[in-house]
């Protein structure tokens, strides 16, 4: 599904870093929102993985790995300590954890990625599909890596060569992704342009909207009632 983007990502500014200050009100809306929450679709036991963004673990994950427990899923964080960004290290170690916990759980896994988490998602599903059932992320760049990021200054300096990740996202969207990805993106992301979050080569893709920070995407009440929505939701046959 495509949505227009009226121009091209740029690397967020330090605007965009003050509007993330407006996680703490998110936090308290959630508080505010829990009764609504509790009556969304119930799991059945249904084996979820949560992986987190640039710089983050486990710990980043706590309320929506938590959230998703208490619908009735089988919840589950990466393990694998801090996303140091490696993105081709970490893919092909994603990739294998998620078949390996695919096959204990005898059924293909939900994914939610938050940020590059959500990248590195997607690629376990490009990589392993018949262990994945379907994919959601949060505020995850689908275009240009870290270019359009607040973390483009990071690699930057670290020497990455921005037009090699192009060439490489590219090489790879030569097989596209089969299963069903929700991409959620807020307008008001002051880490990662949401233009980037645009996904124009899945053939499965949703693109959900929504009013957040990045760093509140993950305890959002809208975001998670989307989460579960989706998490639960019957998938059609393949297009």
């Amino acid at each position: 599904m495509a949505t227009d983007t009226p121009r091209t990502p740029s690397e967020p500014g330090p605007l965009g870093m003050l509007r993330e200050a407006s996680a703490g009100l998110e936090m308290l809306w959630l508080l505010a929102r829990l009764p609504a929450l509790s009556r969304l679709p119930r799991a059945a036991g249904e084996p979820v993985l949560v992986l987190p963004g640039f710089g983050a673990g486990d710990a980043s994950t706590f309320v929506l790995r938590r959230f998703l427990g208490r619908l009735g899923y089988r919840v589950r964080g990466w393990g694998l300590g801090l996303n140091g960004g490696d993105v081709p290290g970490l893919m092909p170690r994603v990739a294998r954890m998620v078949a390996e916990r695919a096959t204990e759980a005898g059924t293909p896994l939900r994914l939610v990625g938050w940020s590059l988490g959500g990248y590195l998602a997607r690629e376990a599903a490009r990589d392993a599909p018949g262990a994945v059932d379907r994919v959601v992320t949060l505020g995850s760049p689908v275009i240009g890596g870290p270019r359009y990021t607040a973390t483009a200054g990071f690699y930057r300096r670290a020497g990455v060569d921005f037009d090699a990740i192009d060439a490489a996202i590219a090489e790879r969207e030569r097989t596209p992704i089969r299963v069903p990805v929700t991409a959620i993106y807020s307008e008001q992301d002051g880490i990662v342009d949401w233009r980037a979050c645009i996904d124009r080569t899945s053939p499965r893709v949703e693109h959900v909207k929504v009013r957040a920070s990045h760093v509140g995407m993950g305890f959002s009440p809208d975001v998670l009632r989307i989460v579960a929505e989706r998490l639960a939701a019957s998938l059609g046959p393949e297009a």
